[in-house]
């Protein structure tokens, strides 16, 4: 057992940061349409509201297929998993074959988004539709996706409702978080955050 008291240590800036240490994200599957008019999904955790209006943003890189459809198509779909989606999940995040194809997401179930071109995995629990706003390179091999959210859907029974706790809905229909790097949790409890007297977002 180490019981060595912990020190304050200066992490080393030659490799990233987000690779020393555990950090929690949302984990996202995003859709697109390939050039050929097939789907394309792929999983993302640096993902995150842009403010408190229906923008959405994620980080993607130019080598990456679902960058390259987005700025052709200008459009996408997230889909939020549930946990038992895991392995779903995982699957489009599998490399594509000589043709460039990712064969296994043949077998994935699907729907169709209501406002855009696009599918989105069935079975999870929130669904959005987004229009490209901005694509912002520069950080380092990566870029900044920003978009307008046009539609969302959401299984009722995980709508906030004042007719339940918020506590006993997340507890009856827990969320997946993404353990970066390389791991994830299942949430089914949570705490109300003690904000402040006359707090204000």
């Amino acid at each position: 057992m180490n019981t060595q008291e912990p020190v304050l240590t200066s992490l080393n800036l030659k490799f990233p940061v987000w690779e020393q240490i555990f950090t929690v994200h949302p984990l996202v599957v995003i859709g697109t349409v390939n050039s050929d008019s097939s789907p394309n999904f792929a999983p993302k955790h640096m993902v995150f509201p842009l403010g408190w209006e229906n923008y959405f943003g994620f980080v993607c890189t130019p080598r990456h297929t679902t960058y390259q459809n987005i700025k052709n198509r200008e459009e996408f779909t997230v889909t939020y998993p549930k946990p038992d989606q895991i392995v779903v999940t995982s699957m489009t995040a599998s490399p594509r074959n000589d043709e460039n194809k990712k064969t296994n997401l043949d077998t994935l179930q699907t729907f169709e988004a209501s406002d855009i071109d696009g599918l989105f995995l069935q079975n999870g629990y929130a669904f959005l539709e987004c229009k490209l706003m901005k694509i912002v390179d520069g950080f380092g091999e990566n870029s900044l996706i920003l978009a307008k959210i046009v539609a969302a859907q959401a299984w009722s029974d995980v709508i906030k409702n004042p007719s339940h706790t918020d506590d006993e809905s997340i507890y009856n229909h827990p969320r997946i978080a993404y353990i970066s790097p390389g791991r994830y949790a299942i949430i089914d409890e949570t705490y109300a955050f003690p904000f402040p007297a006359n707090f204000k977002k």
